[in-house]
């Protein structure tokens, strides 16, 4: 849990009380997810949001064909879920998985609400978080709309750095919508470069 209450800590300017993380942490469960093992299946209703502890995971879809698209990675300090179907209970599109063995913190949505009414520290956090992710969500957008390959990966080092050990080339390669060949490739330049 101190991985929680240091991930809350960096929201607030004077941190979270004590008293006030004993409530927030009294709504969290843990579980653990073994490599591969699915966190949420296409067709499935999010029920959950997860913090992540340790590990990694992807969040993808399949096509007609059995090509997956990456749309997320996650690691440490990463809350990982189908925000659409935790939101609306309907039934996600998504598959979620552990790419790592994995530990994670859960919370349930109307958990979740509950808190926000009890505890102002974690709504304000939870304000914080949704600005945050809202700002990244149009920054990777606008990248994937209007830039080159060369300048996405670019993008995606400076912004992702802890993800480049954690993920091999073909994963990375799905998450910026561009194929591995074209990874090595950029990367390959990069090299010849230096």
């Amino acid at each position: 849990m101190k991985r929680l209450f240091d991930y809350l800590n960096g929201y607030l300017p004077n941190g979270i009380s004590e008293s006030d993380f004993e409530t927030v942490k009294s709504y969290f469960t843990h579980k653990r997810l073994r490599k591969k093992q699915y966190f949420l299946q296409e067709g499935d209703v999010c029920k959950y949001y997860g913090f992540i502890l340790s590990g990694a995971m992807r969040q993808y879809t399949v096509d007609e064909k059995g090509t997956e698209f990456i749309v997320q990675l996650f690691i440490e300090n990463w809350w990982v879920g189908d925000r659409e179907s935790y939101t609306t209970s309907s039934p996600s599109v998504y598959n979620i998985d552990a790419w790592e063995d994995t530990e994670l913190l859960l919370i349930t949505r109307a958990d979740v609400l509950e808190l926000i009414k009890r505890c102002p520290a974690f709504a304000e956090i939870v304000r914080i978080m949704d600005e945050r992710n809202s700002i990244a969500n149009l920054k990777r957008l606008t990248s994937s709309i209007s830039a080159g390959a060369e300048k996405r990966y670019a993008d995606f080092v400076v912004t992702y750095p802890n993800f480049l050990g954690r993920f091999p080339q073909h994963v990375i390669a799905s998450f910026l919508g561009i194929t591995k060949d074209t990874l090595s490739r950029i990367k390959r330049q990069l090299l010849e470069k230096e």
